[in-house]
């Protein structure tokens, strides 16, 4: 029976000469293989379609926990603005990366964030940001979720003053130790974005030296708390 699934191609593996192995993030079924017979050749029509960052409805013969069967893909986005430029596509790899280490079974909620997010960078809006936004709603998902209200050390929920990845979220004046303290709008800022619907972001105005203090805090964040280390996440900082 041909099954129709929403989803994006994550990576992709040689088969033989001809062929390729897709895995595709699906909305309904979550992470699957994919065959795709004959797909390198340069006659084929399904070479086009079984690139990475492959956004589209793929008909398959649906197989659990065994290779599916390409039939014909029908694009969503061709995501044309990502893939002309290195550092979009580099951060597309990385959240890529980030969201393979965070599915566990089919969740919806997971999908719509990773989509939304690719959409919205495709849409021109500043990458770091929304990056940045996408990590802190993933969180959760890996059991680590950020106290937004209280100082990591002592529970205080007042004079909150600055932020430290490596002690793991905010940190009162009465805790304060070798850190800096930050401008309060960081500390809001990253309760909004939190909070915020990733899908009806429409503009992005957040100062440069903000954004760069949120990432690094998030960057240490996820290598102390989390155990995951995506190594492109540093090369797009640097560039």
């Amino acid at each position: 029976m041909i099954t129709k699934v929403k989803g994006f191609v994550l990576n992709e593996t040689s088969y033989g000469e001809t062929s390729k192995i897709i895995n595709v993030y699906t909305e309904e079924k979550g992470l699957i293989g994919i065959m795709c017979k004959g797909a390198k050749s340069m006659k084929s029509k399904l070479r086009a379609f079984t690139q990475v960052f492959t956004y589209g409805y793929f008909h398959i013969y649906y197989k659990k926990d065994k290779l599916s069967s390409l039939i014909n893909v029908d694009i969503i986005d061709n995501l044309s603005f990502i893939k002309k430029d290195l550092l979009l596509i580099n951060y597309i790899t990385y959240i890529s990366k980030l969201t393979s280490q965070i599915i566990r079974q089919t969740d919806k909620n997971v999908f719509d964030l990773f989509i939304n997010s690719i959409i919205k960078i495709n849409e021109g809006l500043d990458p770091m940001t929304i990056t940045n936004i996408l990590e802190l709603k993933y969180l959760p998902f890996l059991g680590v979720g950020l106290d937004l209200n209280s100082c990591v050390k002592c529970n205080n929920q007042t004079k909150i003053v600055t932020i430290d990845g490596s002690s793991g979220g905010f940190i009162c004046k009465n805790c304060i130790e070798n850190q800096l303290i930050v401008d309060p709008k960081v500390i809001k800022l990253i309760r909004l974005y939190y909070y915020v619907d990733i899908k009806s972001i429409s503009t992005i105005n957040v100062k440069e030296e903000y954004k760069k203090t949120i990432n690094k805090f998030l960057m240490d964040y996820y290598d102390n708390m989390t155990g995951i280390y995506i190594d492109i996440k540093k090369k797009i900082t640097l560039l």
